[in-house]
């Protein structure tokens, strides 16, 4: 089989993933990604495939999954996470932490989400200025080149698309530095419970955690990690009622509970995954605002708010590639052999744009109820355990974002996105109010 390389070093795939992945996916269900310094990855390009590898017990998620950083020694006892855990170690974990994560959960911690959510905005208009925006200034770095890129003009795919230097007048504010990083973070410190005086150190450790590897982030991960520690203990003293008092109490039918250790982790990991939804909000936004009628149908009808959130992952998502899975033994996938051993992904960016499984799928459409199922949050024992979460912030945070600001518009300066080719992700979005 002729299978396609996709060179994450290439501009036009860091450019615009979506287009890249999608001629692969039309020229093979298989593809190899080519990282130079890392050995190769196979990834799967279409729907079907991906699924249902993410499925599959042959592919585990090990610790060569990720790109392990270096901590000091008294951090290493946290630092493998669910993520890093299959079979019955993971099976564990998850139920007894799932309860916590549900849907029914998250629609309970909605009101406390949109008073989070309503702090922000109150402020936004303080954060404005006239004329250029000051956009992007304490937003992390990219890791490769320390700088964001203009987004280029490509209405074409709907992906990188150049907010237009529409005329507006008013004042402009950076969306993505004063609203939607701080929010996911703010949430955290609500569900585990962090006092407000803490909170400032909790959202310096979130913004370095989203500029993603590196020493930035590295040189967090002890402070995170003293953090978690705090706030374990202090709900070990005082329960209060949040999410991480529910874990403290949560106990399996057997008696098993969550160890110290155990909690730590995954207060931490909530760090680490949490940040999503600032990406997510992000480019829902700068996808809304480069597309009027889009935003126009929403503005009119709320109530299509939840389905335009599962499009909006499904069309701009933040995850291009799913972690790694490794091969337990030799796999033969659609005519090739993969080795005991090789890597392997789902290209999420190439699934969710698959037109086997999505009718006009390089179309937007908020009004739709898709026929299949997107992968934005994964598929299978990896399910993203806080995609109830995610889903209800964005709803949340997109719903009062409209209706605070009718007026809402791109700014003549551009947004920018970073040069980042394992994560769709802005590092500025002007906007007008």
């Amino acid at each position: 089989m002729n299978v396609p390389e996709i060179d994450l070093t290439d501009p036009d795939v860091v450019g615009d993933p979506f287009t890249a992945y999608g001629k692969a996916r039309e020229r093979s269900p298989l593809a190899r990604v080519i990282t130079p310094g890392l050995p190769p990855l196979w990834t799967l390009t279409r729907h079907e495939g991906a699924r249902a590898m993410l499925a599959d017990p042959r592919f585990a998620i090990t610790s060569g999954s990720f790109l392990r950083p270096d901590v000091p020694a008294d951090c290493l006892p946290y630092m493998r996470t669910m993520s890093e855990m299959d079979g019955p170690e993971h099976l564990r974990l998850r139920r007894l932490v799932a309860p916590a994560f549900t849907a029914r959960r998250a629609a309970a911690l909605r009101p406390a989400i949109e008073r989070v959510v309503e702090r922000l905005l109150d402020a936004l208009p303080s954060h404005a200025t006239n004329g250029a925006t000051d956009s992007g200034t304490d937003q992390p770095a990219n890791r490769a080149t320390g700088s964001g890129t203009e987004l280029p003009a490509n209405r074409a795919t709907g992906s990188g698309t150049e907010l237009p230097a529409n005329g507006a007048t008013g004042s402009g504010v950076d969306l993505l530095r004063h609203f939607a990083a701080p929010l996911p973070m703010e949430v955290i410190c609500e569900l585990v419970g962090v006092p407000e005086p803490d909170r400032a150190r909790w959202h310096e450790y979130g913004a370095l955690v989203a500029a993603g590897a590196g020493r930035g982030f590295a040189a967090a991960i002890p402070g995170i990690m003293a953090g978690a520690r705090e706030a374990v203990a202090r709900r070990r003293a005082e329960a209060g009622p949040d999410l991480l008092s529910e874990l403290i109490r949560a106990q399996a039918e057997d008696g098993d509970r969550l160890t110290d250790t155990e909690l730590v982790t995954l207060v931490w990991h909530l760090v680490l995954a949490g940040q999503t939804p600032a990406n997510l909000i992000a480019n829902a936004v700068h996808a809304l605002l480069s597309e009027p009628d889009q935003l126009k149908a929403l503005r009119e009808d709320p109530a299509l708010m939840p389905r335009a959130v599962e499009e909006l992952i499904r069309w701009c998502g933040p995850i291009l590639l799913t972690v790694p899975r490794h091969a337990r033994e030799d796999v033969e996938l659609h005519g090739v052999t993969i080795r005991a051993g090789d890597a392997v992904t789902a290209s999420v960016a190439a699934a969710n744009r698959d037109p086997r499984a999505f009718a006009a799928p390089d179309r937007l459409d908020v009004t739709l109820s898709r026929e299949a199922t997107h992968l934005g949050f994964a598929h299978g024992a990896h399910f993203c355990l806080g995609a109830s979460l995610a889903r209800v912030e964005t709803e949340a945070a997109l719903a009062a974002l409209l209706r605070r600001f009718p007026g809402l518009a791109p700014a003549p300066e551009r947004a920018r996105r970073a040069p980042d080719p394992g994560t769709w992700r802005l590092v500025s979005l002007p906007v007008t109010l």
